[in-house]
């Protein structure tokens, strides 16, 4: 890829209106590599303590992990499935110790500094490709719903307001490994977004919404307009809410 493009990036995180915020978010520049980044949510469950514990252990790992990581030598898929496993492992070990039910989702993608990108999901925590108002790709999520529309039983927009939207199929710290799915993006170019997101905020928009908004808007403030329609579109039942959002503009001195 051509080094001829500005990165511009932005996070967002609101409670909601939870009592408490269990999901985190991760935005970070390799810390000596140019041009890595890496982009992570994770969606806590398990009550207020136990879900910020595993939410907490994925940041922690995700951060440890990147910071060894070695890009011009070593698989990212194969990092980003370790960051999975051993915060999985922990989230477990958590669990015993503390008699507590900690589980976790996980949306993380990477950008390599020659513009290949890798995505990791486990749970309802979404990742997002777009090219200016066009998707390209969209994790599927590891639900219930999400169950019934491959099999044709119902709908993308049945999914979306099906009752039983908030049951998960596999993620980080139940007694089943989490599933992990990989995707991997040969090129980024100046025009693409790249979005990970808790339900929280996906719950509340078309596929097209999205798009809109992230076409139209620079990261900062897409996340502050995201967060701020999706409370409203909650009206006072929202969950909480995060984001993080990479976007690859044309040079300022671009003609």
């Amino acid at each position: 890829m051509s080094s001829s493009y500005r990165i511009q990036a932005a996070t967002g995180i609101h409670r909601g209106d939870r009592e408490y915020q269990q999901d985190q978010v991760l935005l970070m520049s390799h810390p000596y590599a140019k041009g890595c980044i890496l982009g992570i949510v994770a969606d806590g469950m398990g009550g207020r303590s136990g879900g910020r514990k595993a939410s907490d252990q994925v940041m922690l790992t995700a951060r440890q992990l990147f910071e060894r990581f070695e890009p011009a030598k070593e698989d990212c898929m194969r990092m980003l499935r370790t960051i999975v496993q051993d915060a999985h492992t922990v989230i477990r070990l958590t669990a015993i110790a503390s008699e507590q039910e900690p589980h976790s989702t996980l949306a993380a993608f990477v950008m390599l500094p020659d513009g290949v990108c890798h995505f990791m999901h486990s749970g309802d925590s979404r990742l997002y490709h777009f090219r200016g108002d066009r998707l390209l790709h969209r994790s599927l999520d590891h639900s219930y719903v999400q169950a019934l529309v491959d099999r044709g039983d119902i709908s993308e927009d049945e999914a979306d307001n099906h009752p039983q939207s908030n049951i998960l199929l596999g993620c980080l710290g139940a007694e089943s490994p989490p599933p992990m799915v990989h995707h991997r993006l040969e090129t980024m170019q100046p025009g693409d977004t790249l979005m990970a997101c808790s339900d929280g905020v996906w719950h509340y928009f078309s596929t097209q919404e999205l798009a809109t908004v992230l076409d139209g808007l620079s990261p900062r403030e897409a996340s502050e307009f995201l967060i701020e329609k999706a409370r409203q579109r909650a009206a006072g039942g929202g969950d909480n809410l995060s984001l993080a959002i990479l976007k690859l503009a044309e040079p300022e001195n671009a003609s």
